[in-house]
């Protein structure tokens, strides 16, 4: 495997700021760091058009996305990443729009409860009160039944758990997904250090997010020991120089071992976090582009 050139330059113009690594500041600190990059990520136009209205579900903010065009559509509840320590609706606002604009479906982004200020299994109990509550209202929404759910990395966690619990949902996204951490995986390791998101930071993220004896098998932490049959199909979406790679191989794995459809989105040349990169990396904004359209398809759905 061999780095994508863009994402390489990305690595090295965030390493000549000499900003410190996630793990050696606060979640304060870590949370401003996280909102600048997204805010540069941003393309020269300006955000991608689309109708955006604030709200709350399930008691919390949220952010719903409604691409232009006559419904009805379906429904995504989006979780976003960040080690359920950072990340919030404006730094997966680019994102969101995205993928509304991608799949032709109404998308709304919760703003659930971070650590350490609420710990686990607090981010867990948002988005599962928010996929019901959203399940409940469809036609306040996209208008239809369809409805799915995606995130990316620790919302890919939540997205995950909440696809194993919510019997609504008909298709989930899982990009790049901490799904394991009972695990032992191999590219933990290989692509520790180096690559954004490094296992000091990944520990980081879960020493603020864990608080007393939480069993490493639960599904609410690690959505692996949950995978069963009947699961809605899934979009699996991995990069070859993350860390969190063989788990979210090795989820897929599982899924379709217990019989779930799986469409794989695998990218050797990318790093974690890729979602949006798509400014620094044209391999980046294909890959957001091929999951995108594979979501779709999972939906029935047309931009």
């Amino acid at each position: 495997m061999t780095l994508d050139t863009g994402i390489a330059g990305l690595l090295t113009f965030m390493a000549d700021a000499g900003q410190p690594p996630l793990h050696e500041g606060t979640p304060e600190t870590a949370r401003l760091g996280f909102n600048t990059l997204a805010a540069l990520s941003v393309v020269d136009g300006g955000p991608i058009p689309c109708q955006v209205e604030e709200t709350t579900v399930a008691g919390r903010p949220a952010r719903v996305y409604r691409p232009d065009g006559a419904g009805p559509r379906p429904t995504v509840l989006f979780l976003h990443g960040g080690g359920w320590v950072i990340g919030d609706l404006d730094s997966h606002d680019q994102p969101c729009r995205r993928l509304a604009t991608d799949t032709g479906a109404v998308v709304v982004a919760l703003d659930y409860r971070l650590a350490p200020e609420h710990v686990f299994p607090a981010a867990t109990e948002d988005a599962l009160a928010a996929a019901r509550e959203v399940a409940a209202d469809l036609d306040s929404y996209g208008g239809d039944s369809r409805f799915g759910v995606a995130g990316d990395s620790a919302g890919g966690n939540l997205s995950a758990y909440v696809a194993q619990q919510v019997p609504e949902v008909m298709a989930q996204l899982l990009i790049y997904p901490s799904v394991d951490k009972a695990g032992d995986y191999a590219s933990r390791i290989e692509n520790g250090k180096g690559y954004m998101l490094e296992l000091e930071t990944m520990l980081w993220f879960l020493g603020h997010y864990v608080s007393g004896q939480v069993e490493p098998t639960d599904p609410r932490l690690s959505p692996m020991h949950g995978v069963r049959a009947g699961l809605p199909p899934a979009v699996v979406v991995t990069a070859g120089f993350d860390p969190l790679r063989d788990e979210g191989v090795a989820y897929a794995d599982a899924l379709e071992s217990a019989g779930v459809r799986v469409e794989r989105s695998h990218h050797d040349s990318l790093i974690h976090g890729f979602l949006d990169m798509g400014k620094f990396s044209p391999a980046a904004d294909a890959a957001v582009a091929d999951m995108n359209a594979r979501f779709a398809d999972l939906l029935g759905s047309t931009p």
